[in-house]
């Protein structure tokens, strides 16, 4: 619900909206013109004071939305917003509030910026964009072209608040690579565009949410005066300024306390300093007060010392713009400034509950207390109604936690009965620490109110009396840009190393003339007439025919890779050097080439279309009478991705082999980037084919995931694999009238080998969730079948009998596996080769080849061992155990690798049994059965030692 006043606040409306605002911005000059911002990141506007609301826009920055600037922007109606684009980017735009569809928004910045870097105030606009690990800051003054604002070439900023746009110049606190709680202070010319340092080591603060507060002042009320805490060597001092930043000062200590009893406290050793902390809550002051209609009087909380201490915070208070102090309080107070600081009302910052506060009526000399309520109250914040003049205020807070807000007015009018006169004013001169009266090149009187003069200042009331300019001297001159003061020749500006200031501007062409910098430049504002010139000095030159240098070519957008049919921008950029006379060659390298002349002048815009997917070299040549220069970049045009898919197999035995595989959709896609993750490790591998080998070491279940892109787009697909330490796989083949209807994607393969795993379980009476069934890609069609291991182990390390695969195997020999596909044709499943042995599987710590027919050998190794245990049972060299049924089936023989490298044949069980009996019994051999027993196919375990083979084998 939102409250409407129509009438400055003597009466409100409940006004009902269909969203909740987070923050409102009144427009500047128009009252009835309204925009609201939702957490959402949704802006609304109302031109009827929030009558009626219209949906600007969405995704837009919270706090990044500014109405027009009167006398900048020509239409008052302009909305300057950071919101963000499609890809996630973020962009500076503009648009009116009548129509401000997303067709009809102006980006006003050539590509993307920051998030939560665009401002807008007075004259400028600032934004900054961070690429390859680097920060650059743009500036628009009166909403030219943006410029990089020039810094000294190794401050590398880490961060820039800005602090002032007063006047024509910008007043900045930078903070260097080599600071983490301090900043240097910075004042710009008036473009805003070359800064010079004028204070180092202000300190600052982080605050939640990742503000940060930099301890710099701006004094209002006089043009020209800030207040900044240094710290150096983990001391804070309070430093003052009247000339923006030319000279600083410590602020003199008072001669005597509150009580009027004489202080200790001396320079050099003993100073004033100040708390600059804002306050976190909007109705009161902070620690340091100031207006605009009260020039001169600044009240704060501080001590005295060496150097600030946080925890004292008595109260100061100065009529003469910072030159004497006088103390006023024990304890910090928050303060409201009436009637052009005519009154100053103080109530005490504490946590405990009030029902007094104190005022003076002659700048703090002295103080009568006020019982503003008879039940106190916590109080919350201080206001006054509309216009410095007013006399009237209102307390509010709050009887307990739990209590709705309770309003106070209090109204000092009734001890004012008398309008001022000219008689009831005195004059003051404006001078600084030194009693210099010339600052910022003009002597300034101001006019207030005699103590003893109980009258009211009123609306027409004006503190300026007179001004006279004053005639320059050195304190009305600053460093110019790429020059420092020194610090051992008194206030001399030296050009740094990297700086050469006979070298001309960068927009020098030939034909014109520049002027080199002598070092100094006069204060801006500064209206000081005659007298010491420090740029009188300054020698003419006539711009050279220089050779490019810095030459750069670029996208708009600042994308490298784009897609067949997108239309491009190219921008040409040159650092340095003559572009008037420059010609410059450009081959897009798809053949199409083009000679331009004043390429970077006129901006005339480069576009072009590649129409097929590749990689393309644009080159860019820039040559003129004095030399050359050449740029290169590389496109990749290709079509964005649509999907991959990861082809992997789903069991695996523990440190075998795998291959993961991504099929990157559409296939013709090139230029592709693979990144995969396995199991929990976040570390990716990253690989320019796509397919990547691996093992598992550990047994369990993982997660695969890969990650295709090619810089326009990026597609992802996970997969499960299960490690086993043992388990089986029949391979399997289909009837070939399946293959007619393989259309060779994942997902058919998926629903085929879902199918036949369900006939299997069906025919067999094997556990659905012990068999998986993988249809290999590409034609003919075959698969694999896994049968997974059982949770039931022997107990002892014994040879156990698997009743589940001859169950399988008699399925599949007796053509029982079948399903039905299109038009009602029968496909069967069968044994990829019915006379081949069958493989288990087992992790051991030499590779295992894994195939149906051979797992530690071929078959003509096994033909072999099976001749040589046929001659061993000839002989009589080994006991027979015969199993109690009798032979049938087929005699395939299986074959199983164990931990301790044996190797064992035995051969199937009595097809004849019942076999859902069987599976459910899962009987197993006598565990006191022989290791080393052999036996013949009709149901004989046939054991033997793996060294024992291959000893035989190899001789």
């Amino acid at each position: 619900m939102l409250f409407i006043s129509t009438d400055e606040g003597s009466s409100f409306q409940r006004q009902p909206i269909s969203f909740t605002p987070d923050t409102v911005v009144f427009h500047p000059k128009e009252e009835d013109k309204l925009l609201a911002y939702c957490k959402e990141g949704r802006l609304f506007a109302s031109t009827d004071l929030g009558r009626k609301w219209t949906l600007l826009q969405e995704r837009v920055t919270k706090d990044k939305v500014f109405w027009s600037v009167s006398g900048v922007d020509v239409d008052p109606d302009l909305v300057h917003m950071e919101m963000q684009d499609t890809s996630g980017g973020y962009l500076y735009v503009t648009c009116l509030i009548q129509n401000c569809s997303d067709k009809m928004v102006t980006a006003q910045f050539l590509g993307k910026i920051d998030h939560n870097s665009l401002l807008v105030q007075d004259d400028y606009i600032f934004v900054k964009v961070t690429t390859g690990n680097r920060t650059k800051h743009y500036v628009s003054y009166r909403r030219n072209e943006f410029v990089q604002m020039r810094f000294p070439k190794y401050a590398l900023p880490k961060d820039v608040q800005i602090v002032s746009t007063d006047e024509n110049q910008v007043f900045l606190a930078l903070q260097e690579w080599y600071q983490t709680d301090t900043y240097n202070l910075y004042q710009s010319d008036p473009q805003g565009i070359y800064y010079s340092i004028v204070l180092e080591n202000v300190r600052s603060t982080k605050q939640p949410e990742e503000n940060v507060l930099v301890d710099i002042l701006e004094v209002r009320g006089i043009k020209g005066v800030f207040l900044a805490n240094q710290k150096i060597d983990g001391k804070v001092t309070t430093l003052i300024t009247y000339n923006k930043g030319q000279s600083w000062d410590l602020l003199a200590p008072p001669m005597t306390d509150m009580n009027g009893k004489p202080i200790t406290c001396k320079a050099p050793d003993c100073h004033l300093h100040l708390h600059l902390r804002w306050a976190d809550n909007p109705y009161v002051s902070g620690t340091v007060h100031t207006k605009d209609s009260a020039p001169g009087l600044i009240m704060g909380a501080g001590n005295l010392g060496s150097k600030l201490v946080e925890y004292k915070e008595e109260m100061y208070i100065t009529s003469d713009c910072g030159k004497t102090w006088r103390q006023v309080f024990e304890e910090e107070h928050h303060i409201l400034y009436l009637d052009h600081g005519g009154v100053i009302v103080a109530i005490k910052d504490t946590s405990i509950p009030l029902k007094i506060l104190k005022f003076s009526i002659d700048e703090g000399q002295t103080w009568s207390v006020h019982n503003f309520t008879s039940t106190s109250v916590f109080v919350d914040g201080l206001l006054s109604e509309p216009g410095d003049e007013t006399l009237v205020m209102t307390v509010f807070g709050h009887i307990s936690y739990r209590s709705d807000w309770e309003l106070v007015k209090v109204d000092f009018r009734q001890s004012f009965p008398l309008q001022c006169t000219e008689s009831d004013y005195e004059s003051w001169q404006l001078t600084d620490m030194q009693g210099e009266k010339c600052i910022m090149g003009q002597e300034q009187s101001f006019r207030k109110r005699k103590d003893t003069a109980f009258c009211i200042k009123g609306k027409s009331y004006t503190s300026a009396l007179n001004t006279k300019p004053c005639q320059c001297t050195e304190k009305d001159f600053s460093c110019d840009y790429g020059f420092e003061r020194s610090q051992t020749e008194g206030s001399r500006c030296f050009a740094d190393f990297w700086h050469n200031p006979d070298s001309p501007p960068e927009d020098c062409h030939l034909g014109q003339t520049y002027e080199s910098s002598t070092g100094y430049r006069k204060v801006i504002s500064n209206i000081c007439e005659g007298g010491l010139n420090k740029q009188q000095s300054a020698k003419q030159h006539n711009c050279p025919l220089l050779p490019p240098k810095g030459l750069q070519v670029g996208i708009k957008g600042q994308m490298l890779a784009v897609a067949p049919g997108d239309d491009i921008t190219f921008i040409v950029h040159q650092e340095q050097g003559d572009t008037s006379s420059t010609k410059y060659q450009v081959d897009l390298g798809d053949g199409v080439r083009a000679i331009y002349q004043n390429l970077t002048v006129t901006d005339e815009p480069i576009q072009h279309r590649y129409e097929n997917p590749g990689v393309y070299k644009v080159t860019v040549k820039a040559e003129n009478m004095a030399g050359h220069d050449e740029a290169t970049m590389y496109i990749q045009v290709a079509a964005p991705l649509q999907k991959v898919h990861l082809e992997m197999v789903p069991i695996t035995g523990r440190n075998h082999e795998v291959n993961l595989t991504a099929i990157v959709l559409p296939t013709e896609a090139n230029l592709s980037v693979f990144n995969w993750w396995i199991g929990e490790n976040l570390q990716s591998t990253l690989t320019l084919q796509n397919s990547l080998l691996t093992r598992f070491p550990e047994s369990g279940e993982f997660s695969v995931t890969v990650q295709a892109s090619n810089g326009r787009s990026m597609v992802q697909d996970t997969r499960t694999v299960r490690v086993y330490d043992n388990f089986q796989v029949i391979p399997l083949r289909f009837s070939t009238n399946l293959d007619r209807f393989n259309p060779n994607i994942p997902e058919w393969r998926e629903d085929i080998g879902q199918v036949v795993t369900k006939i299997i379980t069906k025919n067999t009476g094997v556990p659905l969730d012990s068999l998986v069934t993988v249809v290999n890609p590409g034609l003919p069609t075959t698969a694999d079948l896994y049968v997974l291991p059982l949770d039931s182990k022997p107990a002892k390390r014994s040879v156990f009998v698997d009743k589940r695969i001859p169950a399988i195997i008699q399925a599949l020999n007796s053509n029982n596996v079948s399903f039905v596909v299109r038009g009602g044709l029968q496909v069967l499943v069968m044994l990829a080769d019915p006379n081949a042995g069958l493989n288990a599987i087992e992790s051991t710590s030499t590779e295992a080849k894994t195939g149906y027919g051979g797992a530690a050998g071929g078959p003509g190794v096994w033909a072999l061992a099976a001749i040589f245990l046929i001659s061993l049972i000839a002989t009589g060299s080994f006991i027979l155990y015969k199993f109690k049924r009798n032979p049938l089936g087929n005699r395939n023989i299986y074959a199983q690798m164990h931990n301790e490298k044996e190797q064992e044949m035995t051969s199937p069980v009595n097809h004849s049994e019942d076999t859902q009996h069987i599976i459910q019994g899962e009987e197993f051999i006598d565990d006191d059965l022989d290791s080393q027993t052999l036996g013949n196919h009709s149901g004989v375990v046939l054991s033997i030692n793996s060294r024992e083979l291959h000893s035989y084998l190899t001789s």
